[in-house]
């Protein structure tokens, strides 16, 4: 499935954690302005965190509400403003915002305001050759986008409630009703569609700017979907529910280094025979839909296609869990099949990975290695396969500085003599002592064999833990960093491009 990668590497940086004047990163131009820096610092590959629209509650972009829909808060008002959509004073009276941090309670109702506004102006000022652009993408679109703007206004219309409280004939995604209420809110429905225009047409300008300057997106896709979302009311024969739609069983993982009583991530489970008996007709859409959007994909939990941690839906934690197994070889192989040979990176951490092993073989796929975790198993990067990806740390994990600064009980759990020899262990193989270890890793990421080095920003940045993107098993406070422009100093530039240049990878 996975076409070669050759020796290159790249920043990892959500748009979410963009600068800007509107209180998130969003597609506007500070987005256009980290493509320029990128090539500045000889940066090949942009990875992105899930684009689709995340939780209400926590914002995260794991549990989003649809697997083919944009997140319309990095819709740049900037950019609608220029088209007409919004006028310069809609942007005057925007709440004042910090600026390293999303405050998501604030900047999400200013901006889906003006949204609004601008979904509302669109058929009054569009132009005719936008018009004719935008009923083809509704077109071209239809299998997902009706489900997910009918989804969303029955959301709004009942307050939120997930929708296995709907009344029953919406609940269950009854055609006559669904239709009765598209005759009824058309307005409002087509508003829907209009604002995924919007991300859509922004995000594709955005994708060409950065292709052209010899960037690729890396997008990540997460293997479950929420299932508060429109892909499982739509399709809930696909997923393990019961007769009015409640999970059965639920996501998580096993115990393991990030949480000793595991996780629970809260989605619904595939029903896999059902996937199987439309030869796998929804991942072929999604996967070939995502292939629009961004150059090579990586995908969430990959050891999930060979075997899935099970756990009772009624269970606060992971640990009466079960594994059981997924045709991962029968679906890479359709998709293969019917999308040809695409570039694929596999998030394979964790005890699944050995079951995984063969799917990454037999389809060409990378696996990961992060470097954080490496050292206290006594491996030595430089043996690393070249097949691999390497990370000095992932969202999931600390940044560098604060992995290295960090004790027991800070996110740890590891005991302090293994701690102690793990950073030991690190400095011998590094040949460090340890003032600059955010540099020190770079190098050692960007020196190794592995085909494929991904650094965070906020590595290069040589932030603390206050700059972690998330702390897996915790919920707040996480998803909401964002970077200081002036921070990514000229010298900085100079200093990852000469490293980059050195290791073979610009």
């Amino acid at each position: 499935m996975n076409s070669a990668l050759t020796r290159q590497s790249g920043i990892l940086l959500h748009l979410t954690s963009l600068p800007g004047p509107y209180g998130i990163g969003d597609l506007g131009p500070e987005a256009y302005s980290f493509v320029d820096c990128m090539k500045e610092m000889g940066q090949r590959l942009w990875q992105i965190l899930p684009t689709n629209p995340p939780d209400r509650l926590y914002h995260c972009p794991y549990s989003a509400s649809s697997a083919f829909a944009g997140n319309v808060l990095l819709i740049s008002l900037e950019e609608l403003q220029k088209e007409g959509f919004l006028e310069d004073r809609d942007l005057v009276d925007f709440p004042e915002c910090s600026k390293d941090r999303v405050e998501f309670d604030k900047v999400n109702p200013a901006r889906m305001d003006l949204l609004r506004k601008a979904a509302g102006q669109f058929p009054k000022k569009v132009s005719i050759n936008m018009l004719a652009e935008f009923k083809d993408f509704c077109i071209q679109n239809q299998s997902w986008l009706d489900h997910y703007a009918m989804y969303c206004h029955l959301a709004e219309k009942y307050n939120h409630i997930n929708w296995i409280h709907w009344s029953a004939p919406l609940r269950s995604c009854d055609p006559k009703a669904t239709q009765a209420e598209f005759d009824q809110h058309q307005q409002e429905i087509d508003q829907i569609k209009i604002l995924q225009y919007f991300f859509y047409r922004q995000w594709q300008n955005l994708k060409k700017y950065a292709n052209n300057k010899d960037v690729r997106i890396i997008g990540d896709i997460p293997i479950y979907v929420a299932h508060d979302s429109a892909d499982v009311w739509a399709n809930q024969e696909l997923f393990k529910l019961d007769e009015v739609g409640h999970m059965i069983v639920q996501s998580g993982c096993p115990p393991d280094f990030f949480e000793k009583t595991g996780q629970l991530w809260g989605h619904p489970i595939y029903e896999w025979a059902a996937h199987e008996s439309t030869q796998f007709s929804w991942w072929l859409a999604r996967i070939s839909y995502i292939y629009k959007m961004v150059d090579i994909i990586r995908i969430d939990h990959f050891n999930g296609f060979a075997k899935y941690w099970e756990v009772p839906a009624v269970d606060k934690n992971g640990i009466n869990g079960y594994w059981m197994e997924a045709p991962g070889e029968k679906l890479l192989d359709t998709l293969t099949k019917e999308l040809g040979v695409k570039p694929i990176l596999a998030e394979n951490l964790g005890e699944a990975a050995p079951d995984a092993e063969p799917l990454l073989k037999k389809f060409k796929i990378p696996g990961m290695k992060i470097l954080q975790m490496s050292f206290g198993n006594g491996d030595n990067p430089a043996e690393m396969d070249p097949r691999n990806v390497v990370y000095t740390g992932t969202h999931d994990n600390d940044t560098t500085v604060g992995w290295f600064h960090n004790f027991y009980g800070q996110d740890n759990h590891h005991r302090e003599g293994d701690i102690h020899w793990e950073r030991k262990h690190a400095l011998s193989i590094i040949g460090s002592d340890g003032s600059e270890i955010h540099w020190d890793m770079i190098k050692l990421a960007l020196d190794s064999p592995a085909d494929t080095a991904i650094i965070p920003l906020q590595d290069i940045l040589g932030l603390g833990s206050t700059a972690r993107m998330n702390t897996p098993g915790t919920v707040g406070q996480n998803w909401d960093w964002r970077f200081d422009p002036d921070l990514l100093t000229p010298d900085l530039i100079e200093r990852l491009l000469n490293l980059t240049t050195a290791a073979g990878r610009a």
